[in-house]
Order: structure tokens, then sequence, then C-alpha cells
């Protein structure tokens, strides 16, 4: 008996038709697996979950965990041989405990609809990712998504206390808590965040809210070039200002933005900042960035008005699908010290220069989150060679600069090379090792991160 008729004679709803099985086997990485997989479990509990890790684990099928497919580094990828496990599916919202201030959720629900059911008592969800109107909760934790807040409240890992997971062969496991202090035993909450499927399948998940705050102040300051905005940002740091949210766009992203959007935020500038001060002390701070701002902006606003904030941040958010409106985009993600800001950025540019590739360049300055996106032809079949060369020397520049290949987009398939030279073989040995110990068949999501 295949996998396919086992999972049928256990009662698990699989499907092998040709639509299903190509829509299931990529994500917004761009890159095509080799082969298509066997086929598509599209869970509708958690009991399906487990059915379908013990069969494979007993025909050692390959097994590649699936929720809103919006992932950028292919750890999503499903090719020949593997069957995909869509937990989209398991999308309630179990509980918002408004008191302690959590919620606990199924891996398919969306991170903007948890955000918005927070708020209705007040609340919310921290962890914003770009993405946030269509990935998942289960995939951000998979990933451990950062976004424009994380400057302040941290990448998603920093909001997750509990999980429920289904290990390789089918074994149901919680870890964590539902209070925000607790040392008990070793951290197996902390392992399962960003192991990207590798580990085990996340099929529940306990999370902290936080208050929403009652004072918001957004700032936007113009700047004749871009490394003049990222020494601001990094004046920022060192005045010891806390935003909410810093944001940077060089002059490139910002033309195609108006390009697509019909907006006029690259005739005013250069490259433009925006950042968010939040809660009782939300002028303060935000006075406190207006002045530094004001050491080299060409122009500097300040609003208290939701609305007019809220153009300025989807500015921002606009960036990525702007871009990606008039070619292929190669996304990356590298994070740098903020005092290198302005080295990363001129770096960078000059990486699009030598190879002759079209690199838009915006960041969540606040934590030295640069996204370099590469630009190329939509018609070609491939990665052109040239894109993939600046790619490489961007990251060789991330880890030049002491900083990291990946901020928030995981590891996948694209950058498993560089990890080993990011951490070295000794480390790279213990998270195989752990690997092993939980996954000895090696079903789980093969070929991504490490």
């Amino acid at each position: 008996m295949g996998i396919v008729d086992d999972l049928v004679a256990r009662g698990v709803p699989v499907l092998t038709d040709p639509e299903s099985v190509i829509v299931a086997r990529t994500d917004r990485s761009g890159v095509a697996p080799d082969g298509k997989p066997r086929g598509v479990v599209r869970a509708e509990s958690v009991d399906d979950v487990v059915a379908t890790l013990r069969a494979a684990h007993a025909h050692r099928v390959p097994v590649v965990p699936r929720g809103a497919g919006s992932g950028l580094a292919g750890g999503a990828l499903a090719g020949a041989e593997t069957l995909v496990l869509d937990v989209s599916g398991l999308n309630r919202i179990l509980e918002i405990d408004p008191v302690d201030g959590i919620a606990v959720v199924e891996p398919g629900v969306i991170t903007a609809e948890l955000d918005r059911a927070a708020g209705e008592h007040g609340l919310r969800f921290a962890p914003d990712p770009a993405s946030a109107r269509i990935s998942t909760v289960g995939g951000n934790i998979a990933t451990n998504a950062g976004g424009m807040r994380c400057v302040r409240y941290g990448t998603t890992g920093q909001s997750v206390l509990g999980l429920d997971v289904v290990l390789a062969d089918g074994t149901r496991v919680s870890t964590g808590r539902r209070t925000v202090k607790g040392v008990s035993g070793f951290d197996l909450t902390a392992l399962l965040v960003g192991s990207e499927g590798a580990l085990g399948v996340i099929v529940g998940a306990t999370v902290q809210l936080l208050p929403r705050p009652e004072q918001t102040v957004t700032l936007a300051a113009g700047f004749d070039d871009v490394g003049a905005a990222a020494r601001a940002c990094s004046a920022v740091a060192r005045r010891r200002a806390n935003p909410a949210l810093l944001e940077l766009l060089d002059h490139a992203t910002l033309t195609v933005v108006d390009r697509a959007q019909g907006s006029d935020h690259s005739e005013r500038s250069r490259a433009l900042v925006i950042a968010q001060t939040e809660g009782v002390a939300a002028s303060e701070e935000a006075a406190i960035i207006g002045e530094v701002f004001g050491e080299e902006a060409r122009w500097c606003e300040t609003s208290t008005d939701d609305e007019s904030a809220e153009d300025l941040v989807e500015a921002r958010r606009l960036a990525l699908p702007s871009i990606e409106e008039y070619g292929r985009a190669l996304i990356e993600d590298i994070c740098v010290p903020r005092s290198r800001l302005p080295e990363a950025f001129d770096a960078i540019s000059e990486i699009g220069r030598q190879h002759g590739v079209d690199v838009f360049g915006f960041a969540h300055a606040g934590d030295g989150t640069i996204h370099p996106i590469l630009s190329f032809d939509r018609n070609e079949p491939q990665v052109p060679a040239a894109v993939s060369a600046a790619a490489d020397d961007i990251f060789g520049l991330a880890i030049d600069l002491g900083g990291t290949v990946s901020g928030e987009h995981g590891i996948g398939v694209l950058k498993r090379d560089w990890l080993a030279r990011e951490i070295g073989p000794e480390s790279l040995a213990v998270q195989r090792a752990i690997k092993d110990a939980l996954d000895p068949r090696g079903i789980l999501n093969p070929g991504k991160g490490i």
C-alpha cells in the first residue's frame, strides 16, 4: 500500500489532482522545485495531522508543512516524492483572555485577523509582517517572522508562550505555558520557533497580546540621500529613543512606489524615513526623534492623525508589491548592527552597480534589517546569474559587517549554503544532531533550514 492509499484508508483528506498539486508545490520565493509532490493533505483537524505524520513516518515519505505559502526563502517548496501537509484549514481562534493577555489559536489563523480580534478587547498581536493580511500565525512562528514593529516588540517568537506540535512520528507534544514567566526545563518553545517545519508541525499556539497604545505619533522625514537617512536612523538609537517603528526607503523604492501608486514621494526627497512612537511617552519620544531628523533632513513632518499616519505606513507596505508589479524580485533580508546601516546601504548600491542589477532598498532601520530587493525581467525562466552573484555578495557583506544573512525570512532552501558560513561547522553539527533526535528518519521538510 502506498502513502496515498494509506492516508485514504485512515480517513485523511488527500488531493492528487494536478491543479492542487501544482498550486501547493511553491511559495512566494519565486523558486520552482524539481518535480511534483505525490499529493496534498488539507488537514481539517489535528487528528488529520497526526495520522498523516504517522503514515509518512511508516512509509519514510518526506512531508512539507504548509500554511499560506507566503514564505520568501523557499521553506514550503515541495518537490518530487514529497507529501504536502497544508494546515491552513486549522484556522480557529480558540480563546482570547483579556485579563491574562493571551490568545490560543490554530496555525491557520491569518495574522491580521488575530490582531483584529484582539483589538475588540483593546489589545493587539504585536508581530506585523508585511504579509500580515495573508500570512498565517503558524507560518510566522515557523519562520520567526518579523515586521515593522520589531524594533520595539521583537520578532514573532517574543510573543509565543507555548506551542502544540506534532512530531515526525505522529507524537503530539505541548510546550511552554500560559504565563509570561516560566523556566521549567529546556525551552522547547524557543527551539521550535523558527525551525521551519523541520522539527515538528505546529497545530496550536498560545501567544501574548499587548494593550493597544492610547497615543501614537508618526513622523516622516525626507533626506537628500540614503546615507543621510541611514545616519539619522543610527542616531535615533544613540539618543536612546524607543520608537515602535522606524522604516527607511531609498530613492529607487520611492520611485517605483510612485510609479505604481501614483504618489509623489520621490519628488520630495531622495530617501524617506518613517518613525512611529506610541504610549504615554509618545510625544516626548517623537520630539527627540524629530530633533535627530532635523540635523540632516530636507523636511520633517509630524502627525497624530490616524488616517494620515496610516497613509505613510501604507507607502512602506506597498514597496514590495510595487516592485513586483514591474518584474520578478529576489527578496532578501539581511540584518546588520544599527551603527553600520550607512555603510551597508552604500555597499549594497555598489554591489548592484558592479553586477548591473537593479536593487531596491528599504529597511526596518530600527533593528538593522535591510531588504535588498533584486529585480529582473519577469520573462526570465530562472534567476539570472548576475542577480544570484549580487545576492551572494550581499550575504557576504552582512557577515562581514557583523550581521546575519536572514533577519526574519528564515533560511529555507535559498540560504542554506550561507548558514554554515555564518554559524560555523560546530554549531551546525549541534543543530543537525537536534534534528536527528526529533526526526530520525529525516522526513520533516528535508533540505530546508539546516
